[in-house]
This record gives C-alpha cells, structure tokens and sequence, in this order.
C-alpha cells in the first residue's frame, strides 16, 4: 500500500509540474472544466480535462 501511495504521490507531482505546459495546448479550458469564485478565491474543478488525460494515460498503457 505505501508503494501505491509514493505513485500517486509522484504522479500529482508531475501532473502538476506540467499544468502550464498543459494549459498551453488547450487543458483546463475544455467544455466540462469548471472554474468559479468564491469569497474571492478562484476554485478549478477540471472534470472535462481530467477525463482526456486518463483516456491518454490508458492508451499509452496499452500501447506499451
């Protein structure tokens, strides 16, 4: 169990070290990608995104 938790761990490290990079080709502005303020603070909640990025992630899993 602890290995999975360093895996996803890694995982979030590098999803979010490549969000600019992402945002540049079009993620996080998909129709399905909410993006609200509340009490002044901006909240993201990338549903539409997160759905083509596991989709990616699937097809290259299988490929390999």
């Amino acid at each position: 169990m602890t290995r999975w938790l360093i895996v996803v761990f890694v995982a979030l490290l590098l999803i979010n070290a490549m969000t600019p990079w992402l945002q540049k080709l079009g993620f996080g502005r998909l129709p399905g990608d909410v993006r609200f303020k509340v009490f002044g603070r901006e909240i993201f909640i990338p549903f539409a995104s997160t759905i083509v990025l596991s989709l990616v992630c699937a097809g290259i899993s299988k490929l390999l």
